[in-house]
Parts: structure tokens; sequence; C-alpha cells
């Protein structure tokens, strides 16, 4: 590079999607409140961080079909991480960590089983969520149980560790 040659250093914001795979929230039979939390969650924890961000939500049926088109899609609309609440656990029509583990280049699977070791001591049935985390190209997923209480306890996790596991996933060595 000629001395001349300015370097202009611009930083984007962090894009996040946030997706409630609930088949009676997707027909608005109840309040999504997994998603939203999760979202506010995000929101604090960026905040007086030197970046912004954007945060994209939605709610979508049980239907791996559509999961899967939605995670495909950041192909061509880059976000840099996707957490998606509800379908976790093993009853019929839960398949989000099926659906996330066959998409994904990569997977994760230390951050969830901690999570679900540290809280199933307490609450037994946290053990029975098959939450999953992974890599799809550049984009960090994790699949979190749809209550409240399950999105603030994996979050408080995953947050420790997002930054370090985003300059890991871009090739940046931060030790």
């Amino acid at each position: 590079m000629k001395p001349d040659n300015d370097v202009k250093h611009e930083s984007r914001p962090l894009r996040f999607r946030i997706i409630t795979v609930s088949d009676r929230a997707s027909r608005g039979e109840y309040e999504d409140r997994g998603g939203p939390r999760a979202r506010q969650l995000v929101e604090e924890f960026m905040q007086g961080k030197h970046r912004s961000v954007e945060i994209e939500s939605m709610v979508l049926p049980d239907d791996p079909a559509l999961l899967r088109k939605e995670l495909q899609r950041v192909r061509e609309v880059p976000c840099d991480v996707i957490i998606t609440t509800g379908g976790t656990g093993v009853g019929p029509r839960d398949m989000t960590p099926d659906v996330v583990a066959g998409e994904c280049d990569k997977l994760i699977p230390g951050i969830t089983e901690y999570i679900r070791v540290k809280y199933g001591a307490d609450n037994p049935t946290a053990l029975l969520s098959r939450s999953v985390a992974g890599i799809l190209g550049s984009t960090l997923i994790y699949t979190l149980p749809g209550s409240v209480k399950a999105v603030e306890e994996y979050m408080s996790e995953i947050l420790k560790s997002l930054e370090h596991l985003l300059l890991m996933v871009h090739g940046v060595d931060a030790h």
C-alpha cells in the first residue's frame, strides 16, 4: 500500500435475526414472549458497545421448510447472529434443532451442553431441551427453548462468548 492511500474503517451494524418457531404464536393464539425477550436482552447487551445493532424479528409456524428457507436467506440477506426460540423439545412438531443442525456448516455443542447441565441441575426438565448452536457460513445460530425463563438462561450464557465467537468466525485472532 502506498503512503498516500488512506485506509478508512467503517463499522457496520451487528445484524441479528430472531425467529420464534411456534404454531400457536404464528396463528395469534397466544403472545410470543420468548422472541421479544431475546431481542430485549440483545439490545441491553449491545448498549454502550462501539457498534450499532439491527434486529429483525419474525414468527414462523413449526414448519421445517419455512425455517430452512429463512436460514438459507442469510446467503442473500446476511446477518451475524440468528436466535430461534421454540421448537426445541421432544413434541411431535418440535423440529427446530433438527433443521438448524442440518443447515449448519459447523456445530458448537459445548455451549448448549453446558447450559443444559447448569440449569438442569436445579430443573431436570431443562435437560429435555435439544437446543443446538452452530455456524452457517459466517452466521452464528442458536436455538433456544420458547419460555421466557429459558431464553434468559440461554442468553446469559451465549452473550458471554458472543463477541469472541464473532471474531473467530471472521478469522480475527483476538488471543
